[in-house]
């Protein structure tokens, strides 16, 4: 009877779904569980296994005595940055690009979805929808090369163009007014139809009902947009803008080393740069206050997406979390 007893409690406590046995549901679900095995093994290694790297921000490190630094320091890196005008002009720099390119590239796909969706022909929407986001493939290395060519103040195509109405030639890529506009402009051209794809997904799977409803009432193609599509994907567009602000403090470190240039460095000099000079260029790198640097920029990145997702969920309700 007390067994009888246990077993009717346990079957009360534990769905029914989740008594099947261990071995007979990973066989059942064993392809599902191999291609999980990939992004789980990166994400460890890549991602949670170097947060253990982090202690070297507290300990001061010497080549060849050890991993983890020779002895305990505490805040002396942390109070370095803060007194050294390098970190807070870096800092700057990092806040004021990235404010411009979400201005700029946060509403340009949802922009060009929206648009692209409103297009009659299938043909015509499938042949722009695959143009625009092949520029996603091409490498970064490559995208400032070709960069370097058109605008060259010798031989660029730009520079010939200005040359024609009588203007003197411009060196785009030294002149530090124009490092955050060539920054924004190549991301447009890279990831607009990129990130478009995930905007038309969540229009795809707007119910038709809804534009019929719209359209019973009378309303137009812009109205439809305004009051149906618009408000459809808001949630997607939520959470699209909290991942972005999170990533406000990693501009992309490829492209920016590339444009960068002694010239324009009081422009272009961002906290990735500045980590990579400190901790990996130079003859003497200093691996702790990197690390230190580093560490900063992950808080303030966590306390962003954070604050991004709270503000969301009070204002919209929509959040990641």
């Amino acid at each position: 009877m007390a067994k009888q007893a246990r077993s009717k409690a346990a079957e009360k406590i534990i769905p029914l779904g989740k008594q099947e046995k261990l071995i007979p549901h990973i066989r059942k679900y064993f392809a599902l569980y191999t291609m999980f095995v990939l992004p789980l093994a990166y994400f460890i290694i890549f991602k949670y296994m170097p947060m253990f790297g982090n202690i070297l921000a507290f300990r001061r490190y010497r080549p060849g005595m050890g991993s983890w630094g020779t002895e305990w320091v505490g805040l002396q890196y942390f109070e370095r940055f803060i007194n050294d005008p390098s970190f807070w002009r870096a800092f700057r720099n990092t806040l004021i690009t990235s404010l411009w390119n979400i201005l700029v590239n946060f509403p340009l796909p949802i922009i060009f979805a929206v648009v692209l969706n409103e297009a009659r022909s299938k043909r015509y929407k499938k042949i722009v929808q695959t143009i625009s986001y092949m520029p996603r493939f091409i490498s970064t290395v490559v995208v400032i090369a070709i960069l370097g060519e058109i605008l060259s103040p010798s031989s660029g195509i730009l520079n010939r163009l200005l040359a024609g109405f009588g203007m003197e030639p411009i060196y785009f890529m030294n002149l530090p007014e124009w490092f955050r506009i060539i920054y924004v402009l190549t991301d447009s051209w890279q990831f607009t139809g990129w990130t478009a794809i995930i905007y038309l997904a969540a229009i795809t799977n707007i119910s038709s009902d809804l534009f019929e409803a719209a359209e019973i009432d009378g309303a137009g193609r812009i109205r439809k947009i305004w009051s149906v599509t618009i408000p459809s994907i808001m949630p997607t567009v939520m959470v699209m803008l909290i991942l972005q602000i999170g990533r406000m403090l990693t501009l992309g470190f490829e492209k920016v080393l590339l444009l960068y240039t002694p010239a324009n460095s009081m422009v272009s000099d961002i906290l990735d740069t500045l980590v990579y000079r400190t901790g990996l260029a130079g003859g003497m790198p200093n691996y702790s206050y990197a690390t230190a640097i580093g560490l900063f920029s992950g808080v303030i990145g966590l306390v962003l997406v954070s604050s991004a997702n709270f503000i969301s969920n009070k204002t919209t309700g929509e959040s990641i979390y």
